[in-house]
């Protein structure tokens, strides 16, 4: 049994399978014409395989609440996929269909996460955990809204953002886990293996701005977005075709992290690339592109921040410093988020107007970029959990602090 579907704006095959609970290979085995390197094209018809029911034995002492926290599933949806049981009168023995359910926390896991799916998980979060803090600081090439959502009350700044390049969107992921992780331990006064969240709340405030670009995340994912005047200039600018999965760039083709005003011409001249590209052009001058420029400016606003974070994959590896700007204390901190997440922390040379090395010039505070993951981008979901450790042991320990002596 199988069910017809006509792909909408916005799918992917994943997205797909997530939505309808199966594998990715049952779907392919359904289609065979469906090819996993092509974009999902809207308006095409495809078969959905049909799941069997899942059907669960009600237990002695359970209540109907209780099994709908169990399973992950609203309890209203599983009222509706069982109207003839009465929630107040379950019986040992009794049989419950459980519903399909999935959430924004399955999305971040098991599928493409991209503006929509921020956006969504964004406001779902905000909406559980009233402490916490969302703004838009600025709009992207195609109008879609740059979100920075913070939480804490303390006077130690800190900032972390993600998804500079276009297919290193997982990084927004694992930072939105790291948060949801945050703010439920908060609530339920709860420690975190070893981590105190309510002395962390109390200590900080961290503003994360989780997707910096999403025009470029959406390219990447979704392929060229319809009715767009980008559309041509995209396939000249993209050297691998019609795939665009190792595209960095935004929209235009301009690469963010080289877009920031840290001996920016040296950078250019560095790279040699003078034309919008995939990656490694920085633009016709420093921060002319809309999503680095709201970047820059919320960094800017008071008061400042004390530490930043610049979220990227790949390579397991931790930059801190920045032509001898960067504060004595850099290399401490980068020897403990070294010892927190088991990256090696690196000293680099010869590499120009990125984020870190603009916030290190400017305020001479302590930046790093963090390589998570280790691979091709875009990195795999399968190395989800694991990358989620690290970045959740590398925030941990920027919120903890360093030990004095």
């Amino acid at each position: 049994m199988s069910i017809p579907y006509v792909i909408q704006k916005g799918d992917t095959y994943l997205r797909i399978c997530l939505r309808y609970g199966v594998h990715l290979q049952s779907l392919l085995n359904l289609n065979p014409h469906l090819r996993t390197n092509e974009y999902a094209i809207p308006g095409h018809l495809i078969h959905i395989p049909q799941r069997p029911p899942n059907v669960y034995l009600v237990q002695q002492q359970d209540t109907f609440y209780e099994i709908a926290s169990r399973f992950r599933v609203p309890a209203q949806w599983l009222a509706n996929a069982n109207p003839t049981v009465n929630p107040r009168q379950l019986t040992p023995g009794q049989s419950l269909i459980i519903p399909y359910w999935t959430d924004e926390r399955d999305v971040r896991r098991e599928a493409e996460y991209g503006p929509v799916q921020l956006f969504n998980d964004m406001n779902g979060l905000i909406d559980r955990y009233p402490f916490l803090k969302q703004e838009q600081i600025g709009t992207s090439v195609l109008g879609k809204p740059i979100m920075a959502i913070g939480i804490g009350n303390g006077p130690v700044r800190i900032h972390a953002n993600g998804a500079v390049h276009a297919n290193e969107w997982i990084t927004s992921a694992l930072l939105m886990e790291f948060l949801e992780q945050y703010a439920a331990h908060y609530e339920n006064c709860r420690s975190w293996r070893g981590f105190d969240a309510h002395a962390a709340y109390e200590r900080t405030t961290l503003w994360l701005v989780p997707m910096v670009n999403p025009d470029g995340v959406e390219l990447v994912q979704e392929g060229v977005p319809d009715r767009t005047h980008y559309a041509d200039p995209l396939s000249d600018w993209n050297w691998y075709g019609e795939d665009y999965r190792l595209w960095k760039a935004n929209i235009r083709g301009v690469d963010l992290n080289d877009q920031f005003p840290a001996h920016w011409e040296e950078e250019r001249d560095r790279r040699s690339i003078m034309n919008p590209a995939p990656l490694n052009y920085g633009g016709e001058a420093p921060l002319t592109e809309p999503e680095a420029i709201a970047l820059a400016d919320f960094i800017d606003r008071e008061p400042h921040f004390d530490l930043a974070l610049s979220f990227h994959t790949q390579g397991q590896e931790i930059y801190w410093n920045y032509r001898d700007y960067e504060p004595e204390e850099s290399e401490r901190w980068a020897k403990l988020l070294e010892q927190a997440s088991g990256y090696r922390a690196v000293k680099l040379f010869g590499s120009d107007a990125g984020f870190k090395d603009w916030f290190i010039q400017k305020y001479r505070k302590p930046g790093f970029t963090v390589e998570v993951g280790y691979g091709v981008n875009p990195l795999p979901l399968d190395q989800f959990e694991r990358m989620s450790v690290e970045v959740t042991s590398i925030l941990k320990a920027a919120l903890s602090g360093l030990q004095e002596g």
